[in-house]
């Protein structure tokens, strides 16, 4: 097993597969069932897949990893989006660790949000966490992220 090359995460450790390829550590990606090479960004993410699928009983189908949008006729891709019922419902926008969440991630993660319809944002850095549901053109902040089978479908977008 190849060395972890970042730091412990403010989540669950996950028992990640890694492995060396060269010089490069590699971390397999059950959603996509492959190796990856295992970046910043990666490593919060996967740790992201962990937590949803263990902790909040997001069923695995349920996840679409790096999924394309197209904005302003360019192409741009979602780091993670959980549905429910065939509706995309959460966004995650993951950062590396060293990456402070600041207004322009916000901003970001909430120009997908106009374009998927989703009912949560999370941004993460992998220690910090910021949830939030858009709610009568503002934001309401949310502590946590409740089990998949509390996540409401009503009332409408």
């Amino acid at each position: 097993m190849a060395a972890v090359p970042y730091p412990t995460l403010n989540l669950p450790e996950a028992p990640l597969k890694l492995a060396r390829r060269g010089r490069q550590v590699m971390v397999w990606d059950s959603l996509r069932g492959k190796y990856l090479v295992l970046t910043p960004e990666e490593w919060v993410r996967q740790h992201w897949v962990h937590f949803l699928q263990t902790y909040r009983q997001v069923p695995r189908g349920s996840l679409a990893l790096e999924t394309g949008l197209e904005k302003s006729a360019r192409q741009q891709r979602t780091d993670l989006l959980v549905y429910k019922k065939q509706q995309p419902y959460l966004l995650l926008e993951c950062k590396a660790p060293r990456v402070k969440l600041a207004q322009a991630t916000m901003d970001q993660a909430f120009r997908y949000q106009r374009s998927l319809h989703c009912r949560l944002v999370l941004l993460s850095n992998g220690q910090d966490h910021w949830l939030a549901r858009p709610v009568d053109g503002g934001l309401e902040w949310l502590p946590e992220l409740p089990p998949f089978d509390q996540w409401a479908l009503s009332p409408e977008r």
